[in-house]
């Protein structure tokens, strides 16, 4: 039975050691604070046959369009052959490399956020697959609206669960106030019965008592 548990452990926890992590693949967080750090998310799950690939990620940014002026992309991050480049323009030195190892996650991070970094970014994945017989490739693009904002605001949806949950907990004591009310009603009537009911055997047994000495004192 050792024997048998010695060689079983080691093969569940290279089973563990090769199991591939979960891959969720989520949207990015839409608006900025002014000043703040801001994580822009792209997620490429690959399944598990994917495991060997090349692959190359660019990111783009396109500003908003004011009245009358179109604006064009600029290339402004680019990851490929493991190692990631910052390129030149008005991001150079507040762009961060925000990914996971497997190349799964191919997100970056703005860092001191200002207004002109307002507008559309663009994650463009290129991924190139090595199998024994052929070589398939695949391409992802994704956009992401941005806002900045000069500070942060509350999720609608999170404040209105909040407000509803103190609701719930209120409703909920009183409820119990009520069941507790309810029932302390309830014993005290029970001991009043008790004491009613006691009291009157109390007194049947005086009077039981009584009949009895009669009868004694008529023989």
């Amino acid at each position: 039975y050792h024997s048998c548990l010695h060689g079983w452990i080691p093969t569940v926890i290279k089973g563990i050691h090769l199991s591939r992590p979960v891959c969720v693949d989520v949207p990015s967080e839409t608006d900025a604070v002014l000043g703040k750090s801001m994580k822009l998310t792209c997620i490429y799950c690959m399944k598990r046959d994917e495991i060997k690939a090349k692959t190359r990620v660019n990111w783009y940014f396109k500003p908003n369009e004011e009245k009358g002026n179109s604006s064009n992309k600029t290339h402004i991050y680019k990851y490929e052959i493991n190692r990631s480049v910052e390129l030149d323009g008005p991001f150079k030195g507040r762009l961060a490399w925000n990914g996971s190892q497997d190349l799964q996650d191919v997100s970056i991070q703005i860092i001191n956020v200002t207004y002109n970094d307002s507008g559309i970014y663009e994650c463009n994945v290129s991924r190139e697959f090595e199998f024994d017989f052929f070589k398939p490739s695949a391409f992802l693009v994704k956009k992401i609206q941005l806002k900045v904002k000069a500070k942060a605001t509350g999720n609608a949806a999170a404040l209105y669960s909040e407000i509803m949950m103190y609701v719930l907990l209120v409703c909920l004591t009183f409820w119990l106030l009520v069941e507790m009310v309810y029932c302390y009603r309830k014993i005290s009537q029970s001991d009043e019965q008790a004491q009613d009911t006691s009291a009157t055997a109390t007194e049947w047994v005086h009077i039981m008592s009584r009949q009895v000495n009669v009868c004694q004192i008529s023989v």
